[in-house]
C-alpha cells in the first residue's frame, strides 16, 4: 500500500517509528516531513500535504502526527475527500476504518506511546470499511464538502 506520512516537530519521533514500522511491513511510505524535532514547524502544512497526497491519489492512506493529533487532523480534514480521524488505541483505529471509512489516521506524539501507536496502525490496516448504514453517513460527510452545502 502507498502511504503518505507527515508530522510537525512534536510528532516527529512517533512519525519516524510509524514510518519505519510501515516500511518494515512492506508498505511504500512517502515521508512528507518534517525532518527533525529540533525546529518548530506548523502542523497545518503537513496535515494539508498528507491530505492532498491521499485526495490526489498519490497515496492510499495518510498517517499524521502532531502533539495531540488534533490540530493536524483538522488541517487534513480541510482537504476535500479526506476523512482524518484522531485515534488513541486499537478500538478507535479499527472503528475509524470500519464505520467512518477514514483515509488519514492521526495520532499524538505527546499523548500516544509507541507500542500503542503501532498496535493502532496495525488495527486500522487490518480493518475493512463496513457498508450499509455507514455508507449513508460517509456520503452525508461528502455532501458537506460541496460548495453551497446546507449549513
Amino acid at each position: 500500500m502507498r502511504i503518505a506520512a507527515g508530522s510537525d516537530h512534536a510528532g516527529y519521533a512517533l512519525k519516524r517509528v510509524l514510518v519505519d514500522h510501515l516500511a518494515g511491513l512492506g508498505h511504500q511510505v512517502d515521508d512528507l516531513g518534517t525532518t527533525d524535532a529540533d525546529h518548530s514547524v506548523d502542523y497545518p502544512d503537513f496535515g494539508a500535504a498528507v491530505g492532498r497526497a491521499v485526495a490526489g491519489g498519490r497515496a492510499e492512506l495518510g498517517v499524521c502526527v502532531c502533539g495531540t493529533g488534533i490540530g493536524i487532523s483538522i488541517a487534513a480534514n480541510k482537504v476535500p475527500g479526506i476523512r482524518a480521524a484522531v485515534v488513541h488505541d486499537t478500538t478507535t483505529a479499527s472503528l475509524a476504518c470500519r464505520h467512518n471509512h477514514a483515509n488519514v489516521v492521526c495520532m499524538g506524539g505527546r499523548t500516544t506511546g509507541e507500542a500503542t501507536a503501532i498496535d493502532a496502525i496495525d488495527a486500522f490496516l487490518a480493518a475493512t470499511p463496513e457498508h450499509g448504514r455507514h455508507d449513508r453517513r460517509v456520503e452525508e460527510i461528502s455532501v458537506l464538502e460541496q460548495p453551497g452545502a446546507p449549513t
